[in-house]
């Protein structure tokens, strides 16, 4: 197996090379010259106060670095002036012995130095003689101690307080992949579908493998064991207990995915009649680019909240609200005069019957093309075309089952209108649901006559051009559209007994002007994006919209 691709440099200057990049983006750090040592650039502000030193190996970023800034930072002592310096360490044996070696040094020079090690990790029930490993709940030590430091609290008082509170903390990891060091392989393999419970932070092994599960139960899985009685590693926490939880990405995980298990972790606390009292999502401790998330908590006083809710100019720290999660109206209920109107005091009228049948085509046919379209879209966009147009079917679908069809076209034109735009979503929700509401103005129950029909077809077709910003031609839906609404403009001459056939042939120009589109350069949409020999297959919304109409017209017949 090859090694992964990184985007770096080379293997022997990455790390030199993105401390610089850390220091460079960041006013209030400096770099050690000759050292991979990051610095306060105030360290006058030291003096008189307890200086922190953390640390460890590269591919965790940002902790030691931006993380391991709070209160006074990493400094060398001696020029600061500062009344101690506390090592932070997590517990690893490399970490300890090279910790060990520099606070053995720092003494002999008459420095005041002490060491917290930081040992949370939940993963085993009997851990060996190395003990529990140091995780995530490292940068709650930096967060405290720091604030302390700021406070002028001495190196005992700090010390004393963050042993204490390192008591309740715990951390627990699970990975959907592995890592791998620059230049190198993986650091373990895991079979696609798999996923690994209580790894470390450097991929070592865990306790447990088994199939990838929903985020809810991963999550409840996570703190299970991390509170399991049984474990001698556990976290001791019971309902009425205040939390501080945090939710971190080991590093390949998206926004989207830690967002989803930030929820789940808050309910399954509060579920156990856990306090929330603050949370915190993103990337504080990474291993390079593993898939996965570790979830730390920290049982919180009000003294521990303060301190953590002090403020720090670490540059990787987030912007937390100090507001307690539990507890507060999170929802926003929307004002009344912006909801849709009510659909129930619509009344039925001589073309409820027809427009429902219509509907019913309409919806029925756009469930039935939902993998053509779906195969269509992935030619050129994101394979999701047809997922989108059944969603809004569906959302028709369930409507009709419990409404009235109103009898006036322009009523229920801006219902449907609605529907789409709440249930489709993208760029074809808004779209369509811009098609509907333009539309919707010009047929009214007085006048629903097949050259009002014409006009509102124009006019939504109108308005899709002018905000969308693309013209026939474009390969886009509008394609297989503005052939037909041409063609139904001939409706305002049509003698009734013409009608029907003015319909048909704009249908059979959609589904040609649909057709056609495999043979043009997209020029709007997401499909420009590809390069053009790569687009060969008809526009997904293109052969949306032709079904649309031919569903339309299948039904008018049927029913005429």
């Amino acid at each position: 197996m090859e090694p992964r691709k990184k985007l770096i440099n080379s293997v022997d200057g990455c790390v030199d090379e993105a401390l610089c990049g850390l220091v460079r983006a960041s006013g209030g750090l400096s770099l050690l010259k000759g050292h991979r040592v990051l610095l306060r650039s105030d360290p006058e502000n030291l003096r008189g106060k307890v200086a922190l030193l953390s640390g460890g190996g590269s591919g965790h970023e940002p902790a030691h670095g931006e993380l391991g800034f709070f209160g006074f930072g990493k400094t060398t002592p001696s020029p600061t002036g500062a009344s101690g310096v506390l090592l932070i360490v997590k517990n690893y044996t490399g970490d300890r012995l090279n910790f060990g070696l520099a606070a053995e040094q720092a003494r002999n020079h008459g420095v005041a130095v002490d060491m917290v090690i930081v040992a949370e990790d939940c993963a085993f029930d009997q851990p060996s003689k190395a003990g529990r490993r140091g995780l995530c709940g490292t940068i709650f030590v930096h967060k405290l101690a720091g604030a302390l430091a700021e406070e002028g609290s001495s190196l005992d008082q700090i010390v004393s307080k963050v042993t204490e509170v390192l008591k309740g903390v715990g951390s627990l990891g699970v990975s959907l992949s592995p890592c791998s060091v620059p230049g190198c392989r993986p650091s373990f393999d895991l079979p696609p579908g798999d996923m690994e419970l209580g790894l470390g932070i450097h991929g070592e092994p865990g306790i447990k493998r088994s199939k990838v599960a929903s985020a809810d139960e991963v999550v409840k899985t996570m703190i299970d064991h991390m509170t399991n009685p049984d474990s001698q590693s556990h976290l001791p926490l019971k309902s009425g207990d205040s939390v501080v939880v945090c939710v971190n990405n080991l590093g390949a995980l998206s926004c989207l995915e830690i967002a989803v298990v930030t929820k789940a972790a808050i309910v399954c606390l509060e579920g156990r009649g856990v306090v929330v009292a603050r949370a915190m999502s993103g990337s504080f401790m990474t291993s390079l680019e593993m898939a996965g998330v570790s979830l730390t908590l920290m049982r919180a006083n009000q003294e521990t909240l303060r301190l953590f809710d002090a403020k720090t100019s670490a540059p990787a720290w987030p912007n937390l609200s100090s507001v307690c999660v539990s507890g507060r109206n999170y929802v926003t209920e929307p004002q009344a005069a912006s909801a849709r109107p009510q659909d129930d005091a619509h009344s039925e009228g001589p073309l409820s019957p027809v427009m429902r049948g219509a509907l019913e085509r309409v919806c029925s046919t756009l469930l039935e093309k939902q993998e053509e379209l779906n195969a269509l879209d992935r030619a050129a966009g994101d394979g999701d075309c047809g997922n989108t147009h059944a969603e809004a079917a569906k959302a028709i679908q369930e409507w009709l089952q419990d409404h009235v069809v109103p009898g006036d076209p322009g009523q229920l034109l801006s219902v449907l209108a609605g529907l789409v735009q709440e249930k489709m979503g993208g760029s074809s929700g808004a779209l369509y649901s811009l098609f509907l509401t333009a539309a919707a103005g010009h047929v009214t129950e007085g006048q629903s006559n097949a050259a009002a029909w014409a006009g509102a077809m124009h006019a939504g077709t109108q308005a899709m051009r002018r905000y969308g910003g693309a013209e026939p031609g474009d390969r886009t839906m509008l394609d297989a559209l503005c052939p037909a609404v041409d063609e139904l403009m001939a409706l305002t001459t049509a003698p009734p007994g013409g009608q029907l056939a003015v319909l048909q042939t704009a249908v059979q120009k959609a589904a040609s002007g649909a057709e056609a589109t495999r043979d043009l350069a997209a020029r709007a949409g997401r499909a420009s994006y590809i390069a053009a020999e790569r687009v060969t297959l008809p526009d997904p919304g293109a052969v949306a919209v032709a079904a649309i109409l031919g569903a339309v017209l299948e039904s008018l017949e049927k029913q005429k």
